[in-house]
């Protein structure tokens, strides 16, 4: 399969390129485009095989729900059955954004959507490619990030490009994207709202704005049927093991030094103010602060290369704020965790 690459503006997008990303999506074919959080892989959510198509260029099984990507309110209320007070809440001061909304599906959307499950996760992105691309092709858009399955997520168009060219009919290249890791997914089937997935936006903004939110305590559960992407497989692996390492400076550079000293080439990646105290044979400052790390964070994870080192070595950061989804990403990217 030929790739179709378009490179557009970020504030104004060329009409043509986002015509033709649009009619190809129109017409049962999967095309990646950018949102604010990483780059999504889409197709027309009420076609199973244009759905499928997902599956087959991620390499990843059907039984994990994707998100349907809406360019307006009145979409997203066509997808579902109910939307309940908290929802719209949640809707007026988060979107377009990075959360994502699980409601009771109201079957509109193929199976291979939703699992086959009674829920759907359904999201309004912020990004202006992503919002204009929507507008234009008018479609409910299933797409999970644009990656082989298991890889970091991609926030650049090379990502994906390295990723999927030639498994997928088009890329649009809208630039970088901003926060870096995935929405935020939060269930409201349920009386108090359940953050199934940590992301962009934080519990601590939604108990501002909503009241009680719980934390569903089997994030890190994979027996049973997921309810949101990326709750069920390893995600976010670099190509090398990654060592997750919790501790004062003098730690971290201890495992590294005992790691070198038995031969291995040893790369960290750690904020900013780490990274310039610690010495290794690769080092990826992240950032100065969360939100910084966050953006960052799967770009790094793919810089480190087989050859270039065998171990990674991360500092673990606060679970306040975005950190609480930069810490989720790691624990599923890393090999093992050193705490003591």
């Amino acid at each position: 399969m030929q790739t179709k690459r378009w490179n557009i503006q970020r504030e104004q997008p060329d009409h043509q390129a986002i015509q033709e990303a649009a009619e190809l999506l129109q017409n049962g074919h999967t095309v990646a485009f950018p949102t604010e959080t990483v780059y999504g892989l889409g197709a027309d959510a009420t076609d199973a095989r244009a759905v499928s198509g997902i599956f087959k260029a991620k390499g990843r099984p059907e039984d994990n729900p994707l998100i349907a990507h809406v360019a307006t309110k009145e979409q997203l209320r066509g997808l579902v059955s109910t939307l309940p007070a908290v929802a719209e809440k949640l809707l007026e001061l988060f979107t377009p954004g990075p959360l994502t909304i699980v409601l009771p599906s109201n079957g509109v959307c193929a199976d291979n959507v939703t699992a086959r499950l009674s829920t759907i996760g359904v999201r309004i992105p912020e990004h202006p490619v992503a919002r204009k691309l929507l507008k234009t092709c008018g479609l409910p858009i299933a797409a999970p990030s644009a990656n082989i399955s298991g890889k970091p997520s991609p926030t650049t168009a090379d990502h994906v490009w390295a990723d999927l060219q030639g498994k997928i009919a088009g890329l649009v290249d809208g630039g970088p994207t901003g926060v870096g890791v995935e929405s935020t997914v939060i269930d409201c089937t349920q009386d108090i709202p359940v953050v199934l997935r940590p992301g962009g936006i934080t519990k601590e903004q939604l108990q501002a704005a909503v009241g009680s939110v719980m934390v569903d305590p089997a994030l890190a559960n994979t027996a049973d049927r997921p309810k949101a992407p990326g709750m069920k497989y390893t995600h976010y692996a670099p190509e090398v093991p990654m060592w997750l390492v919790e501790g004062a400076l003098e730690k971290i550079q201890g495992v590294i030094d005992k790691e070198r000293d038995n031969r291995k080439r040893v790369g960290v990646m750690a904020s900013t103010e780490t990274a310039d105290k610690l010495q290794a044979d690769q080092i990826i400052p992240l950032g100065s602060d969360l939100r910084e790390i966050a953006a960052s964070l799967y770009d790094a994870l793919r810089i480190f290369k087989n050859g270039d080192v065998d171990l990674i070595v991360c500092e673990t950061f606060p679970q306040i704020d975005i950190g609480q989804a930069i810490m989720n990403r790691l624990k599923k990217a890393a090999t093992a965790y050193v705490d003591n």
